[in-house]
């Protein structure tokens, strides 16, 4: 990816920060206790938000500086969450074969915790100054494949589209082509397409 991308850091329009997430102690850990899973996902947003982001800006020398998200497979859930809730912070994501309802990995199982880290769940009780927050302040681009592997990604992919144009969420759908899978080659491919367009 950093290679794909090297036109873009070289010509100074992008700077990456890669924070490896703890995804395997938390939504794919099927044999861990839920509360404790839970619990490793809330330190994660912790970090991220306590000490990653700080660190970003004054590695910028920007005390303001507003932060561009994006992963893929389930780092597309990550990307898409935190736009979402942290929409001051995150103006931008982009969610490449994305996952974004979350019961699929408790079993079912859902309480607040989840919820508040469920997107097809809480986007659709989105109002009032929490909804017009992230209306004012972030954009997320969905795009998703149709080949081998994406099942689940991109029926949940246009789920979340069509949540977030209910709302009024600034958002592009881009779904691609039946030979598209779940793979490296296909998301650096989108990755160039999308941040060129949107910082080249």
């Amino acid at each position: 990816m950093i290679e794909a991308l090297a036109p873009l850091i070289e010509d100074s329009k992008l700077k990456l920060y890669c924070a490896e997430s703890n995804i395997s102690r938390t939504w794919t850990d099927k044999e861990g206790d839920p509360a404790q899973r839970l619990h490793q996902h809330k330190a994660y947003e912790l970090f991220v938000r306590n000490e990653l982001v700080p660190f970003i800006r004054q590695d910028c020398r920007d005390p303001e500086l507003r932060i561009a998200t994006t992963g893929c497979s389930l780092g597309a859930f990550y990307a898409a969450n935190f736009a979402l809730k942290f929409p001051h912070t995150f103006h931008y994501a982009l969610c490449m074969s994305g996952r974004y309802e979350m019961t699929a990995f408790t079993d079912g199982r859902s309480d607040a915790e989840i919820y508040f880290n469920n997107p097809i769940a809480f986007v659709p009780n989105l109002h009032g100054e929490p909804l017009e927050r992230v209306k004012r302040n972030t954009h997320l681009a969905l795009v998703c494949g149709q080949g081998p592997w994406e099942e689940g990604c991109i029926e949940e992919t246009i789920q979340l589209a069509e949540l977030l144009a209910a709302k009024g969420i600034s958002h592009e759908r881009d779904i691609w082509g039946h030979d598209v899978s779940h793979n490296w080659v296909w998301w650096q491919r989108q990755a160039v397409l999308h941040l060129s367009k949107t910082f080249g």
